[in-house]
């Protein structure tokens, strides 16, 4: 027996001379030294691995690390079946980059002739609109160390971020195709398409709605374009949101197509709003929703003022309603930027109406949010990583419209999404 020398003291090897037998003119090949050389890496002399990592299953608190993974996965699973009620209510999910999309015309009659055939339906004006792509992801970096001290509410908590950073992506995303007006380019297959907003006076003529026709110059990003006296607030008046209503209903949203009109505003645009009544100049009064506080009604009246037509309801997509306005269902969201107003026509969460498009990869295994294992596939948390795939363009060119509170005739796009 030969002794090797390691740093937990000597191992024995037989001798394995007798299994060397040379090849004339070949290389040489001592069988000791090659099994010395493992030997040496299994007890960590040559490479200087930290094997505590290698039995460490659980967090301090007795959470197995494997099972918190399962949680984990299974987690993303309800979160991707459910995202954000707002991002629900403006878009309807697509997985082609490019789609033939109905602008809201239909088709027509024709005077029938006696040996002639009636034109087939054609669905209306479609438009070619395309979406743009990218993945993103986000590590979560966990050393054997820390899972050794960790508890399993501190893992918890590291995973909770993850959701809330992927909610805020997907939602900025999505405001950001709203907002921005400028018409962007998507790279599809070597070519580049357009990945358009709603209409922004791109020489792109809408289809006719009824008696109503439009020019290449028609443009869904208004501006209030007057002045009054005091805060910047008050240079919103009634009529700017009369104009947006009107900039959906000449299109075909609203009532009349089975869609619901939301307007999104921020607190400051809201509480001008809650001014608003009839016997001022308004062309509506505007009425709380259904758990607003009661203060807001009128005090004039002699008595509890008992709205016309259908109760107000609290909510709409899952987002809390203030009140009504004409037509329209105001939603109090402090992500819409101050000194804008958003306008939209939905038809419920992911329905096909819907004015933007969220877009995913055609592979269903890269949809949603996805955890993505380590390199040790037996501590799939160690190195693990969230990666998200999606894009966004308008599909509706005409189901929304923003209106910027300023004494100007030129939109500015908000700084929060430029």
């Amino acid at each position: 027996m030969n002794p090797v020398t390691v740093d937990k003291g000597p191992i024995y090897l037989p001798d394995l001379a007798q299994f060397h037998k040379p090849v004339a003119n070949g290389p040489v090949f001592d069988l000791r030294s090659a099994f010395a050389q493992v030997v040496a890496d299994v007890t960590m002399q040559a490479r200087g691995y930290n094997t505590e990592g290698d039995v460490l299953t659980q967090t301090i608190d007795g959470r197995d690390l494997n099972e918190m993974w399962r949680e984990f996965s299974d987690m993303l699973g309800f979160w991707n079946a459910a995202r954000s009620t707002i991002v629900e209510a403006l878009t309807f999910p697509v997985v082609e980059p490019i789609e033939e999309v109905p602008q809201g015309s239909g088709d027509d009659f024709e005077r029938a002739s006696e040996f002639g055939v009636p034109k087939s339906i054609r669905g209306g004006a479609f438009f070619q609109m395309a979406y743009d792509f990218e993945f993103y992801d986000l590590a979560i970096r966990f050393t054997w160390k820390y899972l050794a001290e960790a508890r399993g509410s501190q893992v918890d908590s590291l995973a909770n971020m993850a959701l809330e950073a992927d909610n805020r992506l997907t939602f900025s995303a999505t405001l950001r195709a709203i907002f921005n007006k400028a018409t962007r380019t998507a790279d599809i297959r070597n070519q580049a398409y357009n990945v358009y907003a709603f209409y922004n006076g791109d020489a792109t003529i809408p289809p006719k709605w009824k008696n109503t026709t439009h020019a290449g110059s028609h443009d869904h990003y208004l501006t209030t374009n007057h002045a009054a006296s005091g805060a910047p607030s008050n240079l919103l008046a009634s009529t700017d949101v009369d104009a947006m209503e009107e900039h959906l209903k000449h299109h075909g949203y609203g009532r009349q197509s089975g869609s619901t009109l939301v307007l999104m505003v921020n607190s400051v645009q809201l509480a001008v709003m809650r001014q608003w009544r009839v016997a001022t100049g308004a062309s509506y009064d505007f009425i709380p929703a259904a758990g607003q506080p009661p203060w807001l009604l009128p005090s004039n009246t002699g008595g509890v003022v008992i709205p016309q037509g259908a109760g107000i309801p609290s909510q709409v997509g899952g987002m809390q309603v203030a009140g009504r306005y004409g037509s329209w269902l105001v939603v109090e969201e402090d992500y819409i930027p101050i000194g804008y107003l958003f306008g939209f026509a939905t038809g419920g969460a992911n329905n096909a109406t819907n004015p933007v498009g969220f877009r995913e990869h055609q592979n269903s295994a890269l949809r949603g949010l996805q955890l993505v294992k380590g390199r040790e596939p037996d501590y799939p948390l160690i190195d693990s990583y969230y990666r998200r795939g999606f894009g966004t363009g308008v599909r509706h060119r005409g189901a929304g419209v923003v209106m910027q509170v300023v004494n100007s005739a030129t939109y500015v796009i908000p700084t929060d999404y430029a």
